[in-house]
Order: C-alpha cells, then sequence, then structure tokens
C-alpha cells in the first residue's frame, strides 16, 4: 500500500479534511443515500465517505505489499512451501451444504 494511502487509512479520523469530491447521481440514488444516512445517524457526506472508503480498502485488500526481513522472507517460504494438512472438521464443514442453500 503506498505510503500516502496507508497513512489516510490509519488516520482517517485524525486528519482535517482539505479535498472535495463532487459526483453525480439519480434522485432516486440521492434519496436512497439520505435515507440510509438518516437511519445511521450520520451526515449524507460522512455516509457516503466511510461506506466508499470501506469499499475502497475491501478492494485493495487483496493487492497490498508487505516487507519482511531476511529472515522472517525465509520463515515465509518455508511455511509456503510446507505441505497441506488436514484440519480436523474443516473437510466435512465445506463438504455439506451451505446454509445460504435453502
Amino acid at each position: 500500500m503506498p505510503t500516502k494511502l496507508r497513512s489516510v487509512v490509519a488516520r482517517r479520523g485524525s486528519v482535517s479534511r482539505t479535498e472535495r469530491l463532487a459526483l453525480r447521481t439519480t434522485s432516486d440514488q440521492r434519496d436512497l443515500l439520505l435515507a440510509a444516512s438518516q437511519t445511521t445517524g450520520v451526515s449524507l457526506s460522512e455516509f457516503v465517505l466511510s461506506h466508499a472508503t470501506r469499499a475502497a480498502e475491501g478492494v485493495l485488500a487483496d493487492r497490498q505489499t508487505f516487507r519482511l526481513g531476511r529472515s522472517a522472507w525465509n520463515d515465509f517460504l518455508t511455511a509456503l512451501d510446507r505441505p497441506a494438512q488436514d484440519v480436523r472438521g474443516l473437510r466435512d464443514l465445506l463438504g455439506g451444504p451451505s446454509v445460504l442453500e435453502g
């Protein structure tokens, strides 16, 4: 994650907001966002910003870069090279019907 983005994510609530973001919506979209923000007790701007930020973090979550020292890197590679192990009950859990299937 770029340093600037990491610092924004880590300190999101503690920095003053100086940038503006403008977007166009349909009347129905604005009404929906406004109703949701009022239901949660936050301003429309805070609702949209917090949910858009959370969505952006989710999109970027699997694209993050991390750095390891030589020893930690070697430990990481060793763990990756280790044969897969059966986790007791996991095969049955994943092999059975999903709770989402009727």
